[in-house]
């Protein structure tokens, strides 16, 4: 079967000049302060950030009663509006091209897991978000640069099967628990496998139904003897 081809869109650009100082340090401090696996993310932003600054700029060379800036520019800003990266009383485009990397970096699960209280570090709440800990209203996300809207900001809480959200508890206060409470733990191993000997005695001499329904058959078929 031939392979059908795919189209992907880039996701990030790399920098054009790789050895700038100053942007490397500036790099650095945003993968620190919001606890990026790498620079790969932090390109990713930018090139989101871009992209929305280049659509602002199209649009401000229109003319203001144009029918597509205010079609476009009305849906780029309610979007922008909507995930929390513009404030409501700066709904212009003027207001579109002073936007930072930082104000797309803030509306990050992983920081506003942490913002929230939920996580005792930055790092921390990358590592529960992938532990499938955290949910936003009741589904669960497990990607940390998932954009948290302004309604669904209220609605950022532990997993109801986590153990920090009153769900089972985890692999290591099971085993403490256990330690605590001996008489709680299963039947003894050597018990346990006597019973397991005896049931696959029991299976060995009984058979399966169609282990036994095919005895009878064959028993039936007559045999021809030289």
């Amino acid at each position: 079967m031939p392979r059908i081809p795919t189209v992907h869109s880039k996701t990030y650009v790399t920098p054009r000049r790789p050895f700038e100082k100053e942007r490397l340090d500036q790099e650095l401090k945003l993968i620190g302060e919001y606890g990026l696996r790498n620079k790969r993310e932090v390109w990713r932003v930018k090139y989101t950030l871009a992209k929305i600054r280049k659509a602002a700029r199209v649009l401000l060379t229109l003319d203001e009663k144009d029918p597509k800036r205010l079609f476009e520019g009305n849906a780029l800003l309610r979007r922008l509006v909507r995930i929390g990266v513009l404030e409501e009383g700066k709904m212009k485009l003027d207001y579109v091209l002073g936007l930072r990397i930082e104000d797309f970096l803030e509306r990050r699960l992983q920081t506003q897991v942490f913002k929230h209280g939920l996580a005792k570090s930055i790092h921390h709440a990358r590592v529960l978000i992938r532990q499938r800990h955290i949910r936003v209203r009741k589904q669960v996300v497990n990607v940390p640069s998932f954009v948290v809207r302004l309604d669904s900001e209220k609605h950022i809480d532990f997993s109801l099967k986590s153990p920090f959200g009153g769900g089972r508890p985890g692999r290591v206060k099971r085993k403490n628990m256990r330690k605590e409470h001996p008489s709680r733990q299963s039947a003894h191993p050597s018990e346990t496998h006597q019973g397991s000997q005896a049931s696959c005695e029991r299976f060995l001499v009984c058979g399966s139904p169609r282990l036994r329904e095919a005895h009878r058959l064959l028993a039936q078929v007559p045999v021809r003897r030289r």
